[in-house]
């Protein structure tokens, strides 16, 4: 790859810029772009050399023609709420922000289907449809601010994704912008085109391969009837067990979220839902739905499975108000946590369900020993934990110390036959953890793929891939160094 060296004339880019979207639609002054310098992994900040704001699939196209032809590298940022660094700027680049391009092109509900570009707003799909009977599936917590273009490039999950699957399963087609600017159409408006999976590799591709600009999503009917339960336990091993219990049963949920008893208090400190019990070590959200007798049935089944296990208590919401209610305690808990503590730092790693009580037992150690409270709240379903690090950045070397410790919890995932993302991405904040979890021969092979699409390492560089290759070299690095292109707070 080459970029343009600090102290770049940048000036014949811009006025190119400027004549793709229009003065308003460049952002080069530096305090204006203070605003970009970060996205949800609030640890790391680095201001691009400049922000371009498209509005239209010829609008990025053009844009990403200019970077290739002065090997300029890009980065794709929709609303910046990414929480591993995807959208973080590197030093010298330009950030093709999507976050004006929020049109939904058009809605098919015959062939249960609509079209949008990459700044709608995830919750937006949902309500454009919802009076017809409709829905979309993926619904990560930040689903009233974070976008659909930032959702495909981080092939975001969910609540729900227990039983409707992440966004990859939920995407038909991809209208994308490659690093060269051509414009090409992957996948298209049926569930199984011939040919490759090229639709499958771009999301999740975190802007590596390209930008989407036009994304053809796959909405659902609405179920028929809705149930949730909020069952508490005075052991988070008792919850765990609970969670691989109805799975065994046979019975996929909706969705079944776990909450500890620091993201419970936490939670109905800012939220007040006045739901969750204050005293539970842990609490279970168990969302079942499908016809009116298979709702009420399961929703009994696994009642009678929370108490089997010690539940002390298993509440039944069907009611649209108080199911809300319940759900939206649990979307808060990341925002709650600010309450506790003046900066955390979130981890997202998967595991077997069956391994949730020594996993949980072993972060509670690991908090222990590096002298931190971790609150964990996580899509216990599918075995996707959530580890919140409660930390003040003030001190010096805190985060130093709980990088470390995230690290060492993203270990232990793979160490049970996990994996080091469910649903965050890598990013800068995880590549260097990508060796734990592939062979040389693996990450090789992965690269062919990326350098397939951008040959010239122009399309969000330095992400993903591990550089330098192992975190024992990272850790040798000095701070500023950890993440190439990176200064730390």
């Amino acid at each position: 790859m080459i970029a343009l060296e600090t102290g770049q004339d940048w000036q014949p880019i811009v006025k190119e810029f400027e004549a793709i979207v229009g003065k308003n639609g460049v952002v080069r002054k530096r305090e204006e772009l203070l605003v970009y310098e970060c996205d949800g992994l609030t640890s790391y900040r680095e201001r691009p050399a400049v922000v371009v704001l498209p509005r239209t699939t010829e609008d990025v196209a053009a844009i990403v023609k200019v970077c290739d032809r002065y090997r300029v590298p890009f980065v794709a940022r929709g609303s910046g709420t990414g929480l591993s660094g995807g959208a973080l700027p590197i030093e010298n680049c330009v950030l093709i922000v999507t976050a004006l391009m929020r049109q939904i092109l058009s809605v098919d509900l015959e062939n249960q289907r609509v079209v949008v570009q990459p700044g709608v707003i995830n919750s937006w799909v949902t309500q454009a449809v919802s009076g017809a009977g409709f829905y979309y599936a993926p619904d990560p917590s930040s689903q009233i601010i974070c976008s659909v273009g930032g959702n495909v490039a981080e092939n975001s999950g969910g609540v729900h994704c227990l039983k409707y699957g992440v966004t990859t399963n939920h995407v038909l087609g991809l209208k994308v912008v490659l690093p060269d600017g051509a414009i090409v159409d992957l996948g298209g408006d049926l569930p199984e085109m011939p040919g490759y999976d090229l639709t499958g590799v771009f999301v999740g591709s975190e802007g590596t391969l390209g930008i989407a600009t036009e994304i053809t999503l796959k909405i659902l009917k609405t179920p028929e009837s809705i149930r949730v339960l909020l069952a508490d336990f005075t052991s988070i091993e008792a919850a765990g067990a609970t969670v691989s219990d109805i799975i065994s049963a046979g019975i996929i949920p909706g969705g079944m979220e776990m909450m500890d008893n620091m993201s419970i208090n936490a939670v109905e400190d800012v939220v007040k839902t006045n739901c969750y019990p204050r005293d539970a070590e842990a609490i279970l959200l168990i969302e079942v739905d499908g016809l009116e007798v298979e709702a009420e049935v399961n929703a009994q089944r696994v009642a009678a499975i929370c108490r089997q296990n010690g539940a002390r208590n298993v509440a039944i919401a069907t009611d649209l108000e108080d199911r809300l209610t319940l759900w939206k305690g649990r979307k808060a808990a990341f925002a709650a946590m600010g309450k506790m503590s003046p900066d955390y730092y979130v981890q997202d790693g998967v595991i077997p369900r069956t391994s949730l009580e020594y996993v949980l037992r072993e972060i509670e150690a690991l908090g222990a020993k590096h002298g931190y409270k971790v609150a964990n709240v996580f899509h216990a379903g599918d075995g996707n934990l959530h580890p919140l690090i409660l930390y003040n950045n003030a001190e010096p070397g805190a985060l130093e110390k709980v990088e470390e410790l995230g690290g060492e919890i993203l270990k232990l995932c793979v160490k049970v036959g996990g994996s080091i993302s469910g649903e965050h991405g890598i990013g800068a904040d995880k590549r260097c953890y990508m060796p734990e979890m592939f062979t040389s021969a693996d990450l090789e092979t992965m690269q062919w793929v990326r350098q397939a699409f951008d040959p010239h390492g122009i399309a969000n560089p330095t992400k993903i891939f591990p550089t330098p290759r192992t975190c024992g070299e990272a850790a040798r690095s000095a701070p500023s160094q950890a993440i190439a292109g990176v200064d730390r707070f």
